[in-house]
């Protein structure tokens, strides 16, 4: 990945055009997004929510989504087209069960706030790099950096939680962080599709793995987003 993104030329590929193949990648990430919507709807709406939660199942689907993840990004190679789809399907339906308690816990208004103030700040940010002639490749290093921090930061403040400590305007100024550093990675991500692009070539199966993959860290990417709105719009309007 020593070569710049805006600096390759496009080969001839089986998906088409560069601009084909980047819709095709953001309608996987978008038929995931749905397919958590309807998962966290269904779990809520069939009662299901109530014993995942209560028995604490629902802790062992957050362990399964975890293995999902790692699995399809550390044998991606090895897999086959099919296989990583489906389990990138599997994935987002196992979100969805996990989601579910914020279609429980806030208003179903602010839910929907929250959701077109991350489209529009994940479209923004995607059009940025999908668009800009600026290399973005060396965002990389600093939004790993600021990952690995806001990760610890949250963990420290779950231990503090545990003891009645509360984080205050700090866990304010995580969601904040928290929401820039995934809007820079939907820009990232959305450049690194031309990598791929470029990268395969003509290769058919690499090119629907790797729009696999992009299309999990753009999902990953939007998810968050909305995560931490969420968190910013509702932090008053706690549903009982």
């Amino acid at each position: 990945m020593d070569q710049k993104y805006y600096d390759v030329s496009y080969a001839e590929s089986p998906f088409g055009t560069l601009n084909q193949y980047m819709t095709g990648t953001f309608g996987w990430m978008f038929a995931g997004l749905l397919t958590t919507f309807a998962v966290a709807v269904l779990t809520v709406g069939s009662g299901l929510f109530v014993p995942l939660y209560n028995t604490g199942l629902v802790f062992l689907l957050s362990i399964a989504e975890l293995v999902l993840v790692f699995v399809l990004s550390a044998r991606i190679g090895r897999m086959q087209p099919g296989t990583a789809t489906a389990l990138f399907f599997a994935y987002a339906a196992l979100n969805g069960v996990n989601l579910s308690v914020y279609m429980v816990v806030y208003r179903f208004g602010t839910l929907i706030l929250a959701f077109l103030l991350s489209a529009v700040y994940f479209g923004v940010m995607a059009v940025y790099g999908a668009t800009t002639g600026k290399d973005l490749s060396g965002w990389g290093p600093k939004l790993l950096g600021g990952l690995v921090a806001l990760v610890v930061a949250q963990l420290v403040g779950m231990v503090l939680g545990m003891f009645g400590i509360s984080f205050g305007f700090a866990d304010l100024l995580l969601c904040a962080a928290g929401l820039l550093l995934f809007m820079g990675l939907s820009a990232y991500d959305t450049q690194k599709i031309k990598y791929y692009y470029s990268c395969f070539g003509a290769d058919a199966v690499m090119l629907h793995k790797a729009s696999i993959i992009a299309a999990l860290e753009l999902y990953l990417d939007f998810i968050n987003i909305f995560l931490y709105v969420v968190r910013l719009l509702g932090r008053n309007d706690r549903s009982n």
